[in-house]
Protein backbone atom coordinates (compact mmCIF):
# COMPACT_ATOMS: atom_id res chain seq x y z
CA UNK A 1 0.00 0.00 0.00
CA UNK A 2 0.84 3.31 -0.96
CA UNK A 3 1.45 6.30 1.39
CA UNK A 4 -0.24 9.24 -0.61
CA UNK A 5 1.84 12.51 -0.89
CA UNK A 6 0.36 15.94 -1.17
CA UNK A 7 3.02 17.58 -1.92
CA UNK A 8 3.38 17.53 -5.77
CA UNK A 9 -0.90 18.86 -5.69
CA UNK A 10 0.42 21.65 -3.26
CA UNK A 11 2.59 22.75 -5.18
CA UNK A 12 0.99 22.59 -8.52
CA UNK A 13 -1.47 24.74 -7.24
CA UNK A 14 0.81 27.15 -5.77
CA UNK A 15 2.42 27.60 -9.18
CA UNK A 16 -1.13 27.70 -10.83
CA UNK A 17 -1.99 30.63 -8.31
CA UNK A 18 0.86 32.81 -8.57
CA UNK A 19 1.13 32.58 -12.01
CA UNK A 20 -2.57 34.03 -12.52
CA UNK A 21 -1.33 37.48 -11.25
CA UNK A 22 -3.92 39.56 -9.62
CA UNK A 23 -6.92 39.92 -9.77
CA UNK A 24 -8.22 43.07 -11.95
CA UNK A 25 -10.35 45.22 -9.12
CA UNK A 26 -13.20 47.69 -10.57
CA UNK A 27 -13.01 51.06 -11.41
CA UNK A 28 -13.58 53.11 -8.61
CA UNK A 29 -14.65 56.82 -8.88
CA UNK A 30 -10.93 58.44 -6.93
CA UNK A 31 -11.87 62.20 -7.91
CA UNK A 32 -14.52 64.65 -9.05
CA UNK A 33 -14.88 68.36 -9.72
CA UNK A 34 -17.07 70.04 -7.71
CA UNK A 35 -16.07 67.42 -5.40
CA UNK A 36 -19.46 65.29 -3.59
CA UNK A 37 -21.11 67.31 -1.21
CA UNK A 38 -19.52 70.69 -2.57
CA UNK A 39 -20.90 74.58 -2.50
CA UNK A 40 -19.14 76.07 -5.90
CA UNK A 41 -19.84 79.01 -7.74
CA UNK A 42 -21.44 78.69 -10.89
CA UNK A 43 -19.00 76.79 -12.80
CA UNK A 44 -19.38 75.38 -16.99
CA UNK A 45 -16.55 72.09 -16.34
CA UNK A 46 -17.11 68.89 -14.24
CA UNK A 47 -14.38 66.91 -13.91
CA UNK A 48 -14.60 63.05 -12.52
CA UNK A 49 -11.28 60.82 -12.85
CA UNK A 50 -11.36 57.14 -11.77
CA UNK A 51 -9.31 54.35 -10.77
CA UNK A 52 -8.47 52.52 -14.29
CA UNK A 53 -9.12 53.82 -17.64
CA UNK A 54 -12.14 53.29 -19.10
CA UNK A 55 -13.63 52.44 -22.69
CA UNK A 56 -14.69 55.83 -24.07
CA UNK A 57 -17.96 54.32 -26.10
CA UNK A 58 -19.46 52.90 -23.23
CA UNK A 59 -18.42 55.85 -20.56
CA UNK A 60 -20.05 58.62 -19.85
CA UNK A 61 -22.38 60.91 -17.34
CA UNK A 62 -25.37 62.99 -16.69
CA UNK A 63 -25.98 66.35 -14.48
CA UNK A 64 -29.08 66.29 -13.14
CA UNK A 65 -31.07 69.10 -11.68
CA UNK A 66 -33.37 69.54 -8.72
CA UNK A 67 -36.43 69.13 -11.19
CA UNK A 68 -35.28 65.72 -12.29
CA UNK A 69 -34.44 67.23 -15.39
CA UNK A 70 -30.54 66.55 -17.09
CA UNK A 71 -28.31 69.02 -18.35
CA UNK A 72 -26.88 69.16 -21.87
CA UNK A 73 -23.22 68.16 -21.34
CA UNK A 74 -20.62 67.61 -23.90
CA UNK A 75 -18.35 65.16 -22.64
CA UNK A 76 -14.87 63.63 -23.42
CA UNK A 77 -12.53 61.34 -22.04
CA UNK A 78 -8.53 62.20 -21.17
CA UNK A 79 -5.57 60.82 -22.79
CA UNK A 80 -4.99 58.15 -20.69
CA UNK A 81 -8.56 57.40 -20.57
CA UNK A 82 -9.00 58.00 -17.03
CA UNK A 83 -10.89 61.25 -16.87
CA UNK A 84 -14.32 62.62 -17.76
CA UNK A 85 -14.59 66.24 -18.65
CA UNK A 86 -17.80 67.65 -19.22
CA UNK A 87 -18.42 70.88 -20.89
CA UNK A 88 -22.05 72.77 -20.10
CA UNK A 89 -23.07 75.39 -23.00
CA UNK A 90 -23.48 78.13 -19.80
CA UNK A 91 -22.59 77.89 -16.17
CA UNK A 92 -25.01 76.08 -14.06
CA UNK A 93 -27.45 78.17 -11.73
CA UNK A 94 -27.60 78.45 -8.14
CA UNK A 95 -29.20 74.65 -7.18
CA UNK A 96 -28.96 71.71 -6.29
CA UNK A 97 -27.52 68.81 -8.86
CA UNK A 98 -26.62 65.05 -8.70
CA UNK A 99 -24.11 64.12 -10.81
CA UNK A 100 -25.04 59.59 -12.27
CA UNK A 101 -21.93 58.19 -14.05
CA UNK A 102 -21.14 55.05 -15.79
CA UNK A 103 -18.49 53.61 -16.96
CA UNK A 104 -16.86 50.58 -18.32
CA UNK A 105 -13.37 49.96 -17.78
CA UNK A 106 -10.84 47.99 -19.83
CA UNK A 107 -11.57 44.83 -18.52
CA UNK A 108 -14.74 44.75 -19.42
CA UNK A 109 -17.01 45.65 -16.14
CA UNK A 110 -19.28 48.10 -15.98
CA UNK A 111 -19.77 50.59 -13.29
CA UNK A 112 -22.45 52.79 -11.75
CA UNK A 113 -22.61 55.87 -9.39
CA UNK A 114 -23.67 59.21 -8.44
CA UNK A 115 -23.46 62.00 -6.43
CA UNK A 116 -24.38 65.29 -5.53
CA UNK A 117 -22.81 69.17 -5.33
CA UNK A 118 -25.09 72.74 -4.70
CA UNK A 119 -23.97 75.41 -6.92
CA UNK A 120 -24.63 78.88 -4.87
Amino acid sequence: MRNFNPAPIVAMAAAMTLAAGPAAAHARLVSSTPAANATVAPTRTISLTFSERSVPAFSSFDVVNAAGEKVAIRVAGSEDGKTLTGTLARPLAAGAYRVDWRIASSDGHRMTGSYTFSVR
